[in-house]
């Protein structure tokens, strides 16, 4: 069984979402032996966590694993990766946000040191891995996220009032503020609608959500983090699921709503058209337009036969991602 390293932040016991590097490390145990860093939240300590798991394990360690994003965690990849080359040890990064392509355009230099080097690049997105592609990175593959489907029962539901959900972390990039333009839309229009958002702050987004809806006189209820069996227990009493986002890759929660029977309105940034087919399992948006959402919700709602053939489709698409389908890729790569 190979020895593999998983880097990355394991938050999720700091308030934070819970990420690939917590969900995919869990999995990867089946297929071999695991450890992973980082689980602290102060930056530096997580950072210097890293560096010594990496370091205590240099010589044992078959392959290294890198969550590599467009924020602070890019520099983070780029310090693991140098000390993976220093070791000679075959790290592979995992690309993750739809923000990440402007990392490639801002930083060449710093982007090849990583990504030139590496063993093999894997995008878990389709988006992400034409995007490498366009820029000369050809050692990529695809192994999508993935989700257990046995946690996920479909169900039909009707749309007599519209209920909304919406499952993200409150950060400025997934523009949660759109979702009360949409709902407030939806009132004067004298539809009767609900909006429950999830998930926990990020950058001070949820408390600029708050206000928008006390300007706008909206009840919202809003839930803060939930654990992903709460929240699929909360999703039993909705009936359309909402994504609002300005940058994107191939977002999790989507995938789950998708298995669940929520028929999907999102907007179309980064990676979500390569998720999501318009009209086929779910309706696509431009993004930051609260009429075209609204449009879109209000066009479910009226057409049963729409709203069958989304939803049907949708959850045939969630079940390939499912980790039994998964997991060969995995174990490809890894042996």
């Amino acid at each position: 069984m190979k020895n593999v390293l998983y880097i990355g932040n394991a938050l999720s016991n700091s308030g934070k979402t819970i990420t690939t590097i917590e969900t995919l490390s869990a999995h990867l145990k089946e297929v071999c032996a695991i450890k992973v860093a980082s689980n602290k939240s102060n930056k530096v300590f997580r950072l210097f966590d890293m560096m010594k798991l990496v370091f205590s394990n240099k010589s044992k360690a078959d392959y290294v694993l890198i969550d590599t994003y467009s924020t602070t965690n890019f520099y983070f990849a780029l310090i693991i990766s140098q000390l993976c080359r220093l070791f000679k040890l075959k790290y592979i990064p995992i690309l993750h946000g739809g923000n990440l392509e402007n990392r490639l355009k801002s930083n060449p230099k710093l982007s090849r040191v990583i990504f030139k080097n590496a063993y093999q690049l894997v995008a878990p997105s389709k988006f992400l891995a034409t995007i490498f592609q366009s820029h000369g990175y050809k050692t990529i593959i695809h192994i999508p996220n993935s989700i257990d489907m046995y946690n996920y029962k479909f169900a039909n539901r009707k749309i007599d009032k519209i209920k909304l959900l919406w499952v993200r972390s409150f950060s400025s990039i997934y523009n949660p503020e759109l979702a009360i333009e949409v709902l407030k839309k939806l009132k004067d229009q004298g539809l009767k609608s609900e909006l429950t958002m999830i998930g926990p702050e990020i950058d001070g987004s949820l408390a600029l959500t708050k206000q928008k809806a006390q300007q706008y006189n909206l009840e919202v209820k809003f839930t803060g983090k939930l654990s992903k069996r709460q929240w699929i227990e909360t999703a039993k009493d909705f009936n359309i699921f909402i994504n609002t986002t300005n940058f994107d890759n191939t977002p999790v929660s989507i995938i789950e709503a998708m298995a669940l029977g929520l028929p999907i309105v999102s907007t179309n940034a980064g990676g979500l058209p390569y998720l999501i087919s318009d009209l086929e399992d779910g309706l696509l948006v431009p993004v930051n337009n609260a009429s075209a959402m609204v449009d879109a919700i209000k066009l479910i709602a009226a057409n049963e036969t729409l709203r069958q053939k989304l939803i049907r489709n949708a959850r045939q698409k969630a079940e390939s991602f499912d980790w039994n389908m998964v997991k060969a890729k995995w174990i490809s790569l890894l042996s």
